[in-house]
This record gives structure tokens, sequence and C-alpha cells, in this order.
């Protein structure tokens, strides 16, 4: 689906610059807000490295309401909007600033139908509940969020950024498994990928550290949170990504699988006795890094390793192994690799991931630097030698920042 336009007979010409994201969850709602006329501090700090960079938007007031509808926590979304409102408004910077341009909203599926930042109107929502099948649950409370947000401002452009669409490039050979095709269409059953606002933030930002456009550069991202997620992008476009029709599919996570042989659910219900949902809980929630050795954080993992925990090792050695089989195979499907980049909290903190994922690659003209990998820093920075044919690079990702970009530029004037 299109993105509705916003025409100057419909509304008055946009001259606010603020823009207010909104990343409502089931129990949560974390907001930024953002003056897009305003180089970002990253954008700065980097200027020099970064010389084609046209990242804007420096960030007045960030926050969080938690525990939703739990004991000790507000009652639910309108009350959790509310007080973003109050927060707001206590800092000089209320909802009901004539400076606020308009409200982006993380949406995390939006299937085939969004490819691209979408006026929100009653048709859209409609086609985003829609498409609660496919993330139940991401989308319901991505939906309930705009409702609330909408009812406070109805008067203000609101702008749907979705998780998905960086990665709706992919052809169709990447997109389709091999099942009957008639089924797939029926359930939408196809690779979607997600982390799409990070992948498209840090694939452009890594052209601007190399001081080029992203037309020119081919890059591997590798987006490592609790969740993971590695992506190819040739010529600023995704051709590939490692997670598929659920944020499930690709790479080891906190405790996600990752790729796994879909015989093993066969097994498990027929086998083990398992029911749909208890299969489910094991894959999304009891894998990954926790299942292998009860820890999801990467600097608890370091430091078992260090004293010679040996299932913290396994654990460590499977992540990177998955890793580098990501890397190697998106190396292939790209043809010509420019940049590896690293992101998200492992990504930008762990040096440690990041040699071990790289090493032994220098055939592939790949050459990390050890004293550069060890430095910690919050800004883009390149991490490896002089000589290493393809540059390695540590990117910090800022979400947020990309969704005030994307709804920014539907809306402005």
């Amino acid at each position: 689906m299109n993105s509705v336009p916003f025409t100057k007979e419909e509304t008055e010409p946009v001259t606010a610059t603020r823009v207010l994201v909104l990343n409502s969850g089931s129990s949560s709602v974390k907001y930024q807000l953002l003056d897009m006329a305003s180089p970002s501090p990253a954008t700065t700090l980097n200027r020099a490295a970064a010389p084609h960079s046209d990242d804007h938007g420096s960030r007045l007031a960030c926050g969080i309401v938690e525990r939703i509808g739990e004991p000790g926590g507000v009652a639910d979304h309108a009350a959790a909007l509310k007080q973003v409102a109050d927060e707001l408004s206590a800092q000089g910077l209320g909802l009901d600033s004539p400076e606020l341009a308009a409200v982006g909203h993380r949406v995390v599926h939006g299937g085939t139908r969004f490819t691209e930042p979408t006026l929100i109107t009653d048709e859209v929502v409609a086609e985003i509940e829609k498409l609660v099948p496919l993330a139940p649950l991401h989308n319901p409370a991505n939906v309930i969020g705009i409702k609330v947000a909408r009812e406070l401002r109805p008067d203000l452009p609101q702008v749907a950024v979705f998780d998905t669409a960086f990665h709706s490039t992919m052809p169709e050979a990447a997109a389709r498994y091999a099942i009957d095709r008639a089924t797939a269409d029926r359930h939408g059953v196809r690779r979607y990928g997600f982390h799409g606002t990070s992948h498209a933030y840090v694939s452009r930002a890594t052209a601007a550290l190399l001081g080029k456009e992203p037309s020119e550069v081919n890059v591997i991202v590798l987006h490592l949170g609790n969740g993971a997620s590695a992506s190819a992008v040739r010529g600023g476009v995704c051709v590939d990504t490692s997670m598929g029709l659920t944020p499930l599919e690709g790479l080891v996570m906190g405790t996600r699988s990752g790729d796994i042989d879909p015989a093993v659910i066969f097994h498990l219900a027929r086998v083990g006795g398992l029911d749909v949902d208890e299969i489910d809980t094991l894959l999304n929630k009891r894998s990954g890094l926790v299942g292998l050795c009860g820890d999801n954080d990467m600097r608890e993992i370091g430091r078992r390793m260090a004293e010679g925990d040996a299932d913290a090792q396994l654990a460590f050695d499977i992540y990177i192994h998955r890793l580098r089989k990501y890397v190697g195979a998106y190396t292939a499907v790209l043809g010509r690799v420019d940049a590896i980049a690293f992101t998200a909290g492992v990504g930008e903190n762990s040096a440690a991931v990041r040699e071990a994922a790289l090493e032994g690659l220098e055939p592939l003209g790949i050459e990390i630097d050890a004293v550069r990998n060890a430095v910690r820093g919050n800004v883009a920075r390149l991490v490896s030698t002089g000589t290493s044919r393809v540059a390695v690079a540590v990117v910090p990702t800022d979400e947020e920042l990309e969704i005030a970009q994307q709804a920014y530029s539907l809306v402005r004037p």
C-alpha cells in the first residue's frame, strides 16, 4: 500500500520541525522527541569522517513508561500516553506545541502491504490489524499506541514506520520459502525480515563513514542485541536478511534458537509430547544463549568463559559459528563487500564477538585491527586495518532517529 499523500488542500503547510517517536509494546511505551531541523550529536561528532551524512534530529527528550496493566504500573496504554504527555509538558515540550510536526509510530509487521512510511488513516489502522496473525505479540500493542495517540492529537499527522519495510526489496528468490506456493500465498508465509529501521540507518551511516553515497557501497549489517539479525545491502537496497516470517529465524540470539531443522518441531510434538504453545515458548524464550548456558547477557558469558566455564564457552562458540556462516553467505550473495558493520548492544560493545566472528577471514579481504577493535566509543568508527580490502565498522544504531526522519520526510512541506 502506498503512502497517503499529505497535500496542501488537506492541511496547512507543515512548518513545525519536531517529531515524537512512539514505540508501543505490550507492557511499555518508549518515546523520544526529536527536532529534525538540527543535526544529531552523532552526526556532528562524525562530520569529518562522514561528509555525505544527512542525518538530522537533535534529541530533546526521551523516556519509557513500563509495567502497563501490571501492579504498580499505569492502568492501560491511554494512561501511559497521558503520562508521556505530562512528562513532556513538564519539560515545556507538550503535545499541544505548535512546533510538533508529526508522531512517528514503530510498527513491527507491515506484511507485503506496507513497504514505506505511511500516513495513518482509519483504513491503514484496519490493515495493520489484519496483520496481527503475523505478529501477535507486537502489532496489537502498536495499534493501541496509534489509536490513543490519534485520540490525543487528532489534528496531527501520524506516520507508521514498519520494521519489515526495508527488507521488502528482497528478490523473490530470497523472500520465498520452498513450500507449496498456493499454501504460502494463502497464509502469507514468506520471509519478511525485521530490525529494518536499524539496518536502514546503519547501512546508510556506514556508507557515510566511508565518505560514499549508499548507492556506491555493499554492506553486511550485523545487528547483534538480545535479538539479532544480519542483512546483505547492495547499493543501499536490502537483498537478503536472516530473519524470516517471524524474528525467530537466523542468528543465535539471547533467548531464540535462530535457524533450526523444522522437523525438530514435529519430533518434539510426537516424541516429546509438547504442544504448539510449549514449543513456541521453548524456541523463543528458552533457547539461544540462555538455553545453552543459562545466561543471555554476553558480558556475563564472557566473565564465565574467563573462569573456564565450558557451557559458556560452548554457547559463545555456537553463537560465533552461526554468525560467521552468515558473513560468508552474504559475501557470496553480494559478490563484492565494501564493509561489515556491527551494531546494537553486543555488536557495538563486544570486541570479543567482533574479533571472533571475523578471525581467519583474511582470504576474504577482512582484517580487523586488534588495537582499534578494543577501543570503546559511542560514535561510528572503523576497526579494520589500513590494508583491509573490506572495511569493518562499529556503527551505533539509532532506530528512533530513523523513524523520525522517515516520518518527517513524509509530512514536511
